[in-house]
């Protein structure tokens, strides 16, 4: 909203000064105090000149009261102007509303477990990958924290499927598609494939899930990523 001063325009300053004061009434006193001592716009001598030559010209109506409102014209200016007003800081709240909830859904998200252990065995690449991946293509065979296994069959591209397989006691994580072989388990980092899986079984049981990533995090460099 444009809130600079239009001194050589009568009409404008009128509804300038409007804006400002927010009533819908007031009187000649109280208008030449907040022109000339609230909002020093005009000394006295030249308010009163201003204040004048506005009910001249009918910009401003002087009621039974001897009060002053907005002639019938400016008052709609003002009443539109109120309205894009209110629209706008409106949308800004609900901007600031929405952005406040998605900085705090963030911090969540980067304060849990999960989100920490899953990290350092993924990327962000490789996350935006996994999500493409149907929920459907995921068949657990098993998951049982007591004995340290999971196990899964993944639907892949073509018609054949993948085998996931982790054993916490033999520090084992098995898995046979194509990027997982020539370019994740020498790094030990985890494809779309074990990305997907982990954030279904957080779905699930996001203790479990977190169960199984701690324990290869603990001493990863004794784990083994074979197919």
């Amino acid at each position: 909203m444009n809130f600079s001063i239009p001194r050589n325009n009568n009409s404008e300053m009128l509804l300038y000064i409007w804006k400002i004061i927010d009533i819908p009434t007031i009187s000649q006193n109280d208008l030449l105090y907040k022109i000339s001592f609230e909002l020093f716009l005009f000394p006295p001598n030249e308010a009163i000149s201003f204040i004048n030559n506005c009910l001249d010209n009918q910009l401003l109506v002087k009621d039974n009261n001897l009060n002053f409102t907005l002639s019938k014209n400016l008052n709609q200016q003002l009443k539109n102007w109120q309205k894009k007003r209110k629209k706008a800081v409106l949308k800004k709240i609900i901007s600031s509303k929405q952005i406040t909830q998605i900085q705090s859904d963030t911090g969540k998200e980067k304060s849990t477990n999960f989100n920490v252990l899953i990290n350092s065995f993924t990327d962000k690449g490789t996350l935006n990958r996994s999500v493409s991946i149907s929920d459907t293509a995921f068949e657990i065979l098993e998951c049982d924290s007591a004995k340290g296994i999971l196990k899964s069959r993944v639907k892949g591209s073509k018609e054949e499927s993948y085998i996931i397989e982790i054993n916490t006691k033999k520090k084992l994580v098995c898995h046979n598609c194509h990027d997982f072989v020539t370019r994740r388990a020498d790094n030990k980092k985890f494809c779309k494939h074990l990305t997907k899986l982990f954030l279904l079984l957080k779905d699930k049981d996001e203790t479990i899930a977190e169960f199984f990533l701690s324990k290869l995090a603990e001493n990863i460099n004794t784990w083994d990523f074979t197919s």
